[in-house]
């Protein structure tokens, strides 16, 4: 009995641990995963780097797609997509 309350602060530790830190980490990537599953042509988004632009191409096989900005076409990988600020973008042009 004694031994068990030695490590007691040890798993409070690890569970404070994994409620504030992991898990949330963890939701996160889950929905990023849902967000870039998500996209399809015609989305408007901002890139992680800021860059703006409006899908038009979408390819599976490298997990890419092709935006167009005011400068011409690029192609990204879908993981450089900004989850946050596409859905901030997209907000606030449907309030308009």
């Amino acid at each position: 009995m004694e031994n068990l309350g030695n490590f007691l602060p040890l798993i409070m530790i690890f569970a404070v641990a994994y409620f504030f830190m992991i898990r949330p980490q963890m939701k996160r990537q889950k929905d990023e995963k849902k967000f870039t599953s998500e996209l399809k042509k015609g989305d408007r988004i901002i890139t992680k780097s800021g860059l703006h632009g409006k899908i038009v191409e979408l390819n599976d096989k490298d997990f890419s797609c092709v935006i167009e900005t005011m400068a011409g076409r690029l192609k990204f990988d879908r993981s450089a997509i900004s989850m946050e600020m596409s859905k901030k973008l997209n907000t606030t042009e449907e309030s308009k």
